[in-house]
């Protein structure tokens, strides 16, 4: 399944999910309770997210959140938000702007899944954060292309995760041209999923090892004052 069709069947699956029966509606109070935490709020298929921390502290308008510093570029109307509240029958969560106004009204589709729809835009899912890491690690989200760069930003390789089967329990992995030296030296073939990891394996036996962090990224481990980070392309 190429990269493109991983996404395409994530956004079906997401799509299959809508036209499910909305979860049963709930006492506000209840829902208020349930949603203290951290979610992400993501496109369909996961390519541009947001992990948003839900409060109980009041403010005027409704209750306190706060936005991980990359929302806005991932995300831009984001930058509106300021705050959350329960509206409807008490089975709608609103992200609203320092007004009160609606960013983006999303309802429980399944348990823990909202969906929303913004005009022009298309739909975005909140969705619990463990959860939401649970599912950005299966095999299908992996496939496609990735960029690995420095701690600084500064990429210095493109690589290309399939899931073409290399050996028992390992897939190939394509690196493109123009790498850095020491990435080149590496020249991984082969990649899998390990308990929520990802592992590039060289032909020499040599293996990265790269583990999601909190910015929704991959780091490589251990880590390091010059770290490696993996992010989708």
């Amino acid at each position: 399944m190429s990269g493109r069709r991983a996404r395409m069947a994530v956004a079906a699956l997401w799509a299959a999910i809508a036209c499910v029966s909305p979860a049963r509606s709930q006492d506000a109070t209840d829902l208020r309770k349930e949603m203290i935490g951290q979610w992400e709020l993501a496109t369909t298929d996961r390519s541009k997210t947001c992990v948003v921390t839900l409060k109980n502290d009041s403010t005027p308008q409704g209750f306190k959140l706060e936005l991980e510093p990359g929302c806005a570029a991932a995300l831009p109307f984001t930058k509106d938000i300021t705050a959350w509240s329960i509206k409807g029958l008490g089975d709608i969560v609103r992200l609203q702007d320092a007004a009160g106004q609606s960013v983006v009204d999303l309802t429980e589709v399944e348990t823990g899944i909202f969906e929303g729809m913004r005009t022009g835009e298309g739909i975005y899912i909140l969705q619990d954060l463990a959860a939401a890491r649970s599912l950005a690690k299966s095999m299908d989200q992996m496939i496609g292309d990735w960029a690995m760069v420095r701690g600084n930003g500064q990429s210095i390789c493109g690589l290309t995760l399939t899931n073409t089967e290399a050996s028992q329990d390992n897939f190939q992995v394509f690196l493109k041209p123009k790498c850095d030296s020491v990435v080149a030296a590496f020249a991984p073939t082969q990649w899998r999923l390990d308990h929520g990891q990802i592992l590039l394996i060289a032909d020499s036996g040599e293996i990265w090892t790269f583990e999601a962090d909190d910015n929704a990224q991959w780091r490589r481990v251990p880590d390091s004052a010059d770290p490696l980070i993996l992010l989708r392309q």
